[in-house]
């Protein structure tokens, strides 16, 4: 059952874990916008038959993607303890955390991004390239326009996967709703 005073105790406590979760958030999916936006591009540009087609390219880029995603976040976060404290200074807190949590999101928005840029219609990619477009024209009149709602949608699945992946970096000491639960018994 609700309780209400209880909830009012722990309103200090719960502010304090959502600011931490924002801030883990906030750092996390900026770098993973700036680094994943661009990785995906070129995921999708250096594929064959396309204008930058490069097979070791691609084949690196899409190695390193498929590796960092197939590995549990969990493991992940500890594996990246020496790359954060680099980083950071420690490797406890919301902004250390936010270290795992950028590499993690990083690939998967990534492969969010080459996925809307597939969608596009091949026609269009090659009626810009037969009017003479260069290859930085493609990608910013053409390309992003093109696949900005399915790009939007993956921005909103990697909010979503952020969350769960910050409350697990709270359990193991990046604070946040994770570590509150934990506190506070709910797990």
């Amino acid at each position: 059952m609700f309780d209400f005073p209880h909830f009012i105790e722990m309103l200090p406590d719960i502010w304090k874990a959502f600011q931490e979760t924002l801030i883990m958030l906030g750092i996390s999916l900026s770098v993973s916008l700036v680094i994943g936006l661009p990785i995906g591009i070129l995921l999708f540009v250096t594929d064959k038959g396309l204008f930058w087609e490069n097979r070791f390219i691609k084949n690196v880029f899409g190695f390193v993607v498929n590796l960092v995603r197939s590995i549990p976040f969990i493991i992940l976060l500890v594996a990246l303890y020496p790359l954060t404290e680099l980083i950071v200074g420690r490797t406890i807190g919301p902004v250390a955390a936010s270290v795992s949590l950028s590499v993690a999101a990083i690939p998967f928005f990534a492969r969010l991004v080459e996925g809307a840029l597939r969608d596009i219609d091949k026609g269009v990619i090659e009626a810009t390239i037969a009017v003479g477009a260069t290859p930085w024209m493609i990608i910013k009149d053409v390309l992003i326009p093109e696949a900005k709602s399915s790009i939007i949608r993956g921005v909103t699945l990697t909010v979503i996967s952020l969350v769960a992946y910050s409350a697990m970096a709270g359990v193991v000491g990046g604070g946040g709703i994770g570590d509150l639960a934990i506190r506070f018994g709910y797990y």
